[in-house]
């Protein structure tokens, strides 16, 4: 499986759950030494193989330097990394990898008498994501293989593979003193024992569920950063503290919403509630002030939140909703605005509220009839505006272009209310 269409993290996380789901396998877990630091301006600028003009262009955005506090710098090679383009160019430096590695899986013969050159390219895998990948095989050797044919092919752009980035591991049983790999963020692994096991396409059992949870060095940082925000507002109102947290909260619980998160979320439930508890303690010399700190909301009790009802947002109360992967070699680009359109509701980030329109609306503005496209700006209208009685409910709202939203609001009639007659 080749993945050169990671429009998200959760894509490439949802391609190696795919390659790996019914069978144990090898994995190389690499990552490119100073990506952005080190590419060769000559090889890219060949390889992009562009009109004269746009060359010029690029190969003037790649001498132009960089300027850190007031000094500049010049740049000899790489793309330095905030620039606008940058994240574009390295892709298109890294892009054929996946090729390479597919050309080599052809010639395979070892165990493989009788099967065609597709299955062949088919039983390997390799699922880039910017600068970091793995190659998943069944073969140890031919996992080898591949890190050397990508240590060569890397050398034309003057890259190589970063040593204590790089690590040969086995998804089920230990191999070089790893098991399982983590990889944006998430660990990866198949487990047996206390777990129902997964089955295979025919119904077989397989042994072991293949779970993939936040990383253990994920949680820790994450927990350092709320613990530094707490720290930090030891004498500032409780709402001021939870304004701060919320958005902390929910996008790190977004990010790790679409895998098994469950447990991880009580855990972090927990230990912030301690620490809420010890800030607590400190303010109330000794005294935790329950009463002042913390209510009960609904049908749960001990819920940190203001008297006015400004609660902080629990990890626990997250969705978990499994992420569809984008289909096969699918591109915003190839003409499928259907598909792409409906898709913008399974993203974590996406509002439901879009979302829900969007499907509605079978991926079309109501307005001018034509499908969204990935990066049209998009707005939720009121049909009959709210000044004129409309309510904010489903059936009064409607998905827009931005440029539509405009021209309907010039002339429905919102922005010329008799304020004499209702002021409010």
């Amino acid at each position: 499986m080749v993945l050169d269409s990671c429009w998200s993290c959760h894509d490439a996380i949802g391609a190696i759950f795919d390659s790996i789901r019914y069978k144990a396998k090898y994995v190389l877990d690499a990552d490119i030494a100073k990506c952005f630091d080190r590419i060769n301006h000559k090889a890219l600028l060949d390889k992009i193989n562009t009109y004269p003009q746009l060359r010029r262009q690029i190969k003037s955005w790649l001498k132009s330097g960089v300027l850190d506090q007031g000094e500049i710098f010049p740049t000899i090679e790489g793309t330095p990394q905030g620039g606008v383009i940058s994240p574009l160019l390295a892709n298109i430096a890294l892009h054929g990898m996946e090729e390479r590695v597919k050309q080599y899986a052809e010639t395979l013969t070892k165990g493989y008498s009788g099967i065609n050159k597709k299955d062949k390219r088919g039983s390997l895998s390799l699922i880039r994501y910017a600068d970091d990948f793995v190659i998943i095989h069944k073969d140890i050797e031919v996992i080898l293989a591949c890190q050397k044919i990508i240590a060569e092919w890397l050398s034309d752009f003057d890259l190589e593979l970063k040593p204590s980035k790089t690590k040969l591991t086995h998804t089920l049983n230990e191999y070089n003193g790893n098991v399982g790999f983590e990889f944006l963020g998430f660990h990866i692994q198949p487990k047996v024992g206390n777990y129902r096991s997964a089955k295979s396409t025919n119904g077989t059992l397989l042994g072991f569920k293949t779970l993939i949870t936040p990383s253990k060095p994920k949680i820790k940082s994450h927990l350092a950063k709320i613990a530094e925000v707490i720290d930090t507002h030891n004498t500032a109102p409780q709402a001021a503290l939870i304004s701060r947290l919320n958005p902390i909260i929910k996008g790190w619980s977004n990010y790790y919403s679409t895998v098994t998160s469950n447990e991880t979320f009580s855990k972090v439930d927990r230990l912030i509630y301690d620490k809420l508890r010890a800030w607590a303690r400190r303010r109330g010399k000794g005294n935790i002030k329950k009463e002042k700190y913390w209510r009960t909301v609904g049908n749960r009790n001990w819920c940190f939140s203001t008297e006015e009802g400004f609660e902080l947002t629990q990890y626990r109360a997250t969705l978990i909703k499994r992420h569809i992967k984008v289909k096969g070699s699918s591109t915003p680009y190839d003409g499928n605005w259907i598909y792409w359109s409906s898709r913008r509701g399974e993203y974590p980030e996406t509002p439901t509220r879009v979302a829900t329109l969007l499907k509605t609306q079978k991926g079309k503005c109501t307005h001018c009839g034509l499908y969204f496209t990935p990066t049209d700006t998009v707005e939720v209208d009121h049909i009959l505006p709210r000044t004129l009685g409309g309510k904010d409910e489903y059936k009064n709202l409607q998905l827009l272009h931005k440029h539509c939203h405009d021209t309907k609001t010039e002339n429905d009639g919102s922005l010329n209310k008799n304020y004499d007659n209702s002021p409010f």
